[in-house]
């Protein structure tokens, strides 16, 4: 049993005195995982960090077997992130949020997205809204996707500003008024491809919707609390920000 395909690295951990056992998000096989035989070695440890890019074939002698990949760098990002906090703790928040995909679960979009947001965490202010969208089309991918395209109330398709921690959809700002206190935001910045970056208070927002149903749906029943790079992430993102605006305003 053998392929080759492009994966982005989330993980490797120690096996034996030299070898370490990878995991990968790939493009067609979806997350896998396989020894590298000498992974620890100085030329390989840079290539096996967690964002990089890389080209893996892997082989095994039957299919349900872990596997040996054998790996070439595409893209080393990792050392990008050394002096970034927000992009050090985005690249641990993406690889903690891809594990919860099956192994061996295709998800071409999600890799491209995933990779997308790995080349982009050293530009914060870029990566944060892919990085809530992404959660939101991981939702999607393990069954637990949002219905947010029209009103759960009046069915009209405009003016969506709230969404329902009950049904998961969408509610238009003047049906869900009365509701206001007891719904999610919807941030407009994820309802429309735009390349502007959004304010902060929207970012907030988007992970605050996103959170609450990757609790819910996703986390909670398999007894795992938020990741606490997630929270790390989220107030890098902040002082990042405020970093900036103190220096424009200096």
């Amino acid at each position: 049993m053998e392929w080759q395909d492009e994966g982005l690295v989330i993980g490797a951990r120690k096996y034996g005195e030299a070898a370490v056992i990878l995991e990968l998000v790939t493009r067609v096989h979806g997350r896998h995982l396989g020894v590298v035989r000498g992974g620890r070695s100085k030329a390989m440890r840079p290539v096996l960090q967690p964002g990089n890019l890389v080209s893996a074939a892997w082989r095994a002698r039957l299919e349900d077997h872990m596997g040996a990949f054998v790996v070439e760098p595409l893209a080393n990002r990792a050392a990008r992130y050394l002096d970034r906090a927000a992009a050090l703790h985005g690249v641990t928040l993406l690889a903690t949020l891809l594990r919860l995909l099956p192994e061996r679960d295709p998800h071409p979009q999600l890799f491209e997205m995933a990779n997308f947001i790995a080349a982009g965490l050293d530009r914060p202010d870029a990566a944060a809204p892919l990085m809530a969208r992404f959660e939101l089309s991981l939702l999607a991918a393990l069954g637990f996707g949002l219905d947010l395209k029209s009103c759960a109330l009046t069915g009209a398709c405009e003016n969506l500003a709230f969404v329902s921690p009950k049904s998961g959809r969408a509610v238009s700002r003047d049906a869900g008024a009365p509701w206001a206190p007891r719904l999610l935001p919807y941030p407009q910045f994820l309802q429309e491809d735009i390349d502007v970056a959004p304010p902060e208070a929207a970012i907030a927002e988007a992970f605050r919707l996103t959170g609450y149903f990757l609790t819910r749906n996703v986390l909670g029943p398999r007894g795992a609390a938020m990741p606490a790079s997630r929270a790390l992430y989220l107030d890098a993102l902040a002082n990042q920000r405020r970093s900036s605006q103190t220096t424009r305003a200096s």
